[in-house]
């Protein structure tokens, strides 16, 4: 789960700012205008000795200047391809309900099918595969220097793309996440960005010891031209233990990330 927990940054690490110009940057509350394409790539390591590898791709495309549609998938391989895996394709979309100032408010709605194919098993095997509904809501204050914003999204999960009811306690039916994430500029070039996420299964089967992981981000970007960025990135997560504690997990993610608005 590490490894496809890190394709996750694509969505940290969204393009632009509140300048006139649809500059990527960087910003967490970038949506592209109406008739741009977006797209971002992700490549970096979870492990602790960098053996594991994800290759991560997402597209965006603005319909109007406040609805938006995406399409994402990643792949990862396993001690020099001894494993490898299709993690993931996901469609999301994103309607800007307050957007004509400086503070935004989008609502989101997704849908994921994970994993693809996953150690030689693919797609669609009994107890393999992971149907997730996505419904939320971000939202945040965007400057010319800076920006702070937060989200809430439910995920539901299950065996069966329209099973509703309860599976079993194997199956993580009810997720909730939530998050905030920072933006700031440093000059017309150089921008950085940090995020903390929290991640909580709702299920009473899950009550105990489980209280959830947190996710924290940093990375900073480099803009080639106000329509091509390239950056770097952290990651660590925090998980609550069987002794009741909270603590780090080994290893420590590390990345580079390129975008393009054309």
């Amino acid at each position: 789960m590490k490894k496809i927990a890190l394709t996750s940054l694509l969505a940290v690490f969204a393009a632009t700012g509140a300048n006139a110009a649809n500059v990527l940057d960087g910003n967490p509350l970038y949506m592209p205008e109406k008739g741009h394409f977006v797209s971002e790539t992700a490549v970096g390591s979870h492990s602790r000795n960098g053996h594991d590898w994800s290759l991560g791709e997402r597209f965006g495309w603005g319909i109007t200047d406040r609805l938006t549609v995406g399409l994402k998938t990643s792949v990862t391989e396993h001690a020099f391809f001894e494993n490898f895996s299709w993690n993931e394709v996901a469609v999301d979309a994103a309607y800007r309900l307050i957007g004509d100032g400086a503070w935004k408010m989008d609502f989101i709605g997704g849908f994921e099918v994970t994993p693809m194919r996953a150690f030689h098993n693919s797609m669609w095997e009994k107890d393999m595969t992971t149907y997730s509904w996505i419904a939320g809501v971000r939202g945040g204050y965007m400057t010319q220097d800076w920006t702070l914003s937060a989200h809430a999204n439910f995920i539901y999960k299950n065996s069966g793309m329209f099973n509703w009811a309860y599976d079993d306690e194997y199956t993580q039916n009810h997720n909730l996440n939530l998050g905030v994430a920072g933006h700031w500029v440093f000059s017309d070039q150089w921008s950085g960005v940090a995020s903390a996420d929290y991640y909580k299964v709702l299920d009473s089967y899950f009550d105990g010891d489980n209280r959830g992981k947190w996710e924290l981000a940093a990375g900073v970007n480099f803009n080639i031209d106000e329509t091509k960025y390239v950056g770097v990135y952290i990651i660590k997560d925090i998980a609550h233990t069987d002794g009741g504690s909270w603590e780090a997990q080994g290893g420590i993610g590390f990345g580079a990330k390129f975008g393009i608005d054309f």
